[in-house]
């Protein structure tokens, strides 16, 4: 749990760090580096002692040391540092719609707000109002934000709770109590954002297991009883432990999985087949409940097809299941590339060379390299001449790679107007064009869908990036209206993409399936900066199979014939002028 104690510290030095002010490039180097080791398989303090620390991607001699520090003494000085500047519940305040870092150092300085508390009192007493361009709708605005916030409760996203559930399960399933552990619930069910995490462990001795929890460091706190236990992992993620006996396994994961709108759909079907279902299993007319083998044998016992866990929302499942109308969903190795990458090139973390190599070690056919435009300076966005530098440096390593081909891309900033950051006659000689907002993110709806608008007017945009640009628990998603997009995209017959990356998520599950419904095609991709961000694919599948998206509606499920066919012929469509 050391990986994930000190990936914690530097996400919170990360923000901490961009309240105050600091380099862009230093905020992202401690996020990139909280990143590693919440991947990294092995214990840090081995890494370590055995050098491999300075290997790590992305770490360098000063976090290499703080690294070594941290093993050291269990804390890092810089970051005790910054807490006694910042104290802690300053971060609360970038979690407000709207509130920045900025804005956060100067509420933080000016008028002595150090939490959510002090920022609601603030604003009900008048005093954002002195702030140099705060006034009444700035405040309202906080105020409904906060509101907000306390409504949503604690919620975490899932690409900082799935780790350490992952985390959780390896380290139970290695004592000697435990028979299996499985992650249940929202995790399981991919929801975007969760609270908990909860885990499915079969066992015959849960004493044992418990007195081990504590013992093995895997809680630091431990309560409950033999057939729940709640636990607090070191990074003060909490966890629920529903302890199952071996025979009860399959029946206890399906009811832990949820949801509660589902079961209820699916109890008051068995009701009416004078049946019952609960977590020991089902039972008949009041009867003692019978073990079932699977989940398939519940949903057949009740006429039903298997649900799969990311449909088990309540919604329209067990009608489809009655049917045998569920869809085929999409799953990780339906995936033939990914479509959205950076390299050194810009702001990524590896050369082309790199990335190709890791695209072809997962199995992929294709990789669409897509470094920034020119107007994302912080990022270096390439240059026309730069971009035409590329290109050629692409084209050349394609004629050494059998069975595998580079697309020659980018990431097309949509300026404030909605024109695009390149001219049409360059983005023309790229294989692939995502066309992305990354700036003037508080405009208006009505100007926002208006900047789509002009920008898919351009036929070489062959797909929309982070269509939202939320980022989860750090920036709301703007104002855009996903349905005027949705049509927009289907007019023009551009994708829709689902960002993969976990603080993203963007389209989320319900506007995918919306886009889907709509005629869209949906690009699954991760915006992968370094190599091991190409594994960030599984939370986009999550994403899609919520949406019960199946290979036919994902272009990069697609064979490369097809995609170039399909991008081709819908690059001549959107050429044609419209009809009178």
């Amino acid at each position: 749990m050391q990986n994930l104690r000190l990936a914690s510290i530097f996400r919170e030095m990360a923000d901490l760090l961009e309240v105050k002010g600091e380099s862009v490039f230093k905020v992202r180097a401690y996020r990139r580096a909280a990143e590693q080791l919440e991947q990294l398989p092995e214990d840090l303090a081995d890494v370590v002692r055995s050098g491999g620390i300075e290997r790590l991607p992305g770490f360098g001699q000063a976090l290499v040391a703080k690294a070594r520090e941290f093993v050291a003494t269990g804390r890092v000085e810089a970051h005790q540092r910054l807490l006694a500047e910042y104290p802690a519940q300053v971060l609360d305040l970038l979690k407000v719609p709207g509130l920045g870092p900025r804005l956060a150092e100067r509420l933080h300085r000016e008028l002595g707000v150090g939490g959510l508390d002090d920022l609601e009192q603030a604003a009900r007493d008048g005093r954002l109002r002195t702030l140099r361009g705060m006034g009444p709708r700035a405040e309202e605005k906080i105020l409904a934000g906060i509101e907000a916030l306390r409504r949503q409760g604690a919620r975490r996203s899932i690409g900082e709770v799935l780790p350490q559930a992952r985390w959780l399960q390896a380290g139970l399933e290695r004592l000697p109590a435990v028979e299996r552990a499985v992650v249940a619930g929202s995790l399981r069910r991919w929801k975007e954002t969760v609270k908990d995490a909860d885990l499915v462990v079969v066992t015959s001795t849960p004493a044992e297991l418990v007195a081990s929890l504590r013992a093995q460091g895997l809680a630091q706190e431990v309560g409950g009883g033999e057939d729940r236990v709640a636990v607090v992992l070191p990074t003060g993620l909490k966890a629920d432990l529903r302890l199952v006996e071996a025979v009860h396994f399959p029946s206890a994961l399906h009811h832990f999985t949820g949801s509660k709108e589902h079961h209820v759909l699916l109890r008051e079907r068995a009701r009416r087949m004078g049946l019952s279902v609960s977590e020991y299993g089902l039972a008949r007319d009041g009867g003692t409940p019978d073990p079932l083998a699977s989940e398939e044998e519940l949903y057949g016992r009740l006429g039903l097809a298997f649900v799969p866990p990311e449909l088990r929302e309540g919604h329209e499942e067990l009608e489809l299941a009655e049917q045998g109308a569920l869809p085929v969903l999409l799953g990780r190795d339906d995936l033939k590339g990914d479509l959205h990458v950076h390299t050194d090139w810009s702001d990524g973390r590896a050369s082309l060379e790199q990335m190709v190599e890791a695209a072809r070690a997962r199995g992929y056919r294709y990789l669409a390299v897509c470094d920034h435009s020119p107007a994302v300076r912080v990022a270096g966005g390439l240059s026309p001449e730069r971009l035409l530098a590329q290109i050629e440096r692409i084209e050349r390593l394609n004629r050494t790679l059998e069975g595998f081909r580079v697309l020659v891309g980018t990431e097309c900033d949509i300026l404030a107007d909605g024109t695009l950051d390149y001219p049409d006659e360059l983005l023309e000689r790229l294989d692939w064009v995502v066309a992305s907002i990354h700036s003037r993110m508080g405009q208006d709806a009505e100007t926002l869908l208006a900047r789509y608008r002009r920008a898919l007017e351009s036929p070489w945009v062959d797909a929309v990036g982070h269509p939202t640009g939320r980022l989860l628990g750090r920036r709301d998603a703007m104002e855009v209206p996903v349905e005027g997009l949705v049509e927009l995209a289907a007019r023009r017959g551009a994708a829709l993409e689902i960002n993969a990356s976990p603080e993203r998520l963007d389209l989320d599950s319900r506007w995918a399936r919306v886009a889907a419904q709509a005629g869209v095609r949906l690009v699954v991709s991760t915006d992968a900066h370094h190599p091991e961000h190409l594994d960030f694919i599984e939370y986009g599948v999550g994403i899609a199979r919520r949406a019960g998206l199946g290979p036919a509606q994902v272009v990069n499920a697609w064979d490369e014939k097809e995609l170039l066919g399909w991008i081709r012929a819908r690059r001549e469509a959107a050429r044609r002028p419209p009809p009178a």
